[in-house]
């Protein structure tokens, strides 16, 4: 993908006091879900108004930044860019490596604009020139701008200077519906556009950050606030049950790792033989190629509606059967009130199977697309790697939440990438 299927992180403040390696949380916040694979942006409801840039709650630790969520799929967070820090929502995306905004300088015609905040380079003390021209092409939008160079403020950390986009032209309407204003990409520097390096990069390259890993926490609960949390530097165990099952990425550009097989039940199988899935927090759903996921949503019960979705009937929720990933010689179980997408409006109950049709072309598919749908269940720590091994992603079940884990007593909160011995 390029990224075939964008976005969707956000997340929630844990009072945690950071031990050895530097942490810098994030919290997250969350929109309405929809039918985001082919369509992502489209239908979201309104979210609660973003938090400053360095405002506190009660309670926050220094370098904390609290947000909020609004409902179950999308997330997103803020950063700030330039002297001082001009305030956006963006949506960390493992499945793309450039961060982008809308600009002031955008085309007049650029409908998107006129409903985000814009980036002002004549407010920025510290804004240098580029000027290149850049393009991304997403699954269902695309963009085209210009390079420029400013400070980076993100969690606790400031002062990086990293090279970004600033969006001129979004001829695509569904950013016009977007309830972030761009996109922060933490993929493998091949997919940046224009060999910009990744924000991620920057911050290490630049000692702003120890360790090139970053975890996510993604609370799907609909009946709390908080979206969940980026940790950047690590992970926190608070978030997860041990152990991390770590999975070596086979293709470092998309977090790409081997899945040996997916079971429905104890009947169906599919990816039989082994295939390929990437972990994408800028995907909702989980897809695969059409046929495997036709057959998966008949064992579930699903009923084929338009674009691909499938409807499943909400009183069968809780005779459904789970559906296994196996990863790393572990298998990562799904139950239908993870993997059922539920609705509720005006009194109306609506259920849809959160597993969608997409075909990958090569060279890059077939794949099977890991999104929120499974990384709203199994916390996931993206590691680059370093001079003792190479990149991995760690997974482990979300810690539920509730008992003591938020909102209390501080947790312990520690570096979990560190190689094996």
């Amino acid at each position: 993908m390029s990224p075939p299927l964008l976005l969707l992180p956000l997340l929630l403040l844990l009072n945690v006091e950071p031990t050895g390696a530097t942490l810098i949380r994030i919290p997250l916040r969350r929109v309405h879900p929809g039918r985001r694979t082919l369509n992502p942006l489209s239908r979201w409801g309104e979210p609660a108004e973003l938090p400053r840039l360095g405002a506190s709650s009660p309670g926050d630790k220094p370098g904390f930044v609290p947000l909020t969520k609004y409902m179950d799929v999308q997330y997103f967070g803020e950063i700030g860019l330039g002297t001082p820090p001009q305030n956006f929502s963006v949506v960390f995306d493992t499945g793309s490596s450039n961060l982008w905004v809308p600009s002031r300088r955008c085309h007049f015609f650029s409908v998107p604009c006129w409903f985000h905040h814009r980036f002002n380079p004549k407010a920025s003390s510290s804004f240098r020139p580029n000027g290149t021209k850049f393009a991304i092409q997403y699954g269902t939008g695309r963009l085209t701008g210009i390079l420029s160079e400013d400070k980076l403020t993100i969690g606790g950390i400031k002062g990086a200077s990293v090279v970004f986009g600033e969006a001129l032209w979004e001829p695509s309407l569904v950013f016009t519906f977007a309830h972030f204003d761009g996109i922060l990409g933490l993929g493998f520097p091949i997919l940046a556009v224009e060999g910009v390096r990744p924000p991620l990069d920057i911050l290490v390259e630049q000692g702003l950050l120890d360790k090139p890993v970053f975890s996510f926490y993604l609370n799907r609960d609909p009946d709390v606030a908080d979206g969940g949390e980026l940790v950047l530097g690590g992970s926190d165990p608070a978030h997860y049950i041990p152990p991390l099952t770590f999975v070596p990425v086979t293709i470092p550009a998309y977090w790409q790792i081997h899945m040996e097989r997916v079971k429905v039940g104890t009947g169906l199988t599919v990816c039989a033989r082994g295939c390929a899935a990437i972990l994408d927090t800028g995907t909702s759903l989980i897809t695969g190629p059409t046929e495997e996921i036709q057959a998966l949503n008949a064992a579930i019960g699903g009923i084929r509606l338009l674009a691909g979705a499938y409807l499943i009937q909400c009183s069968d929720i809780p005779t459904l059967p789970p559906v296994s990933f196996l990863l790393g010689g572990v298998w990562f179980n799904l139950t239908a009130k993870d993997y059922v997408i539920q609705i509720s409006r005006d009194g109306v109950r609506l259920c849809l199977s959160g597993f969608q049709a997409l075909d990958m072309p090569p060279p890059a598919g077939p794949l099977w697309i890991l999104g929120d749908v499974f990384l709203g269940t199994y916390v996931a720590v993206f590691d680059r790697g370093d001079t003792h091994g190479g990149a991995r992603v760690g997974l482990a079940q979300a810690r539920p939440r509730g008992a003591g884990q938020r909102g209390g007593g501080p947790a312990q909160a520690q570096f979990s990438g560190g190689r094996p011995s």
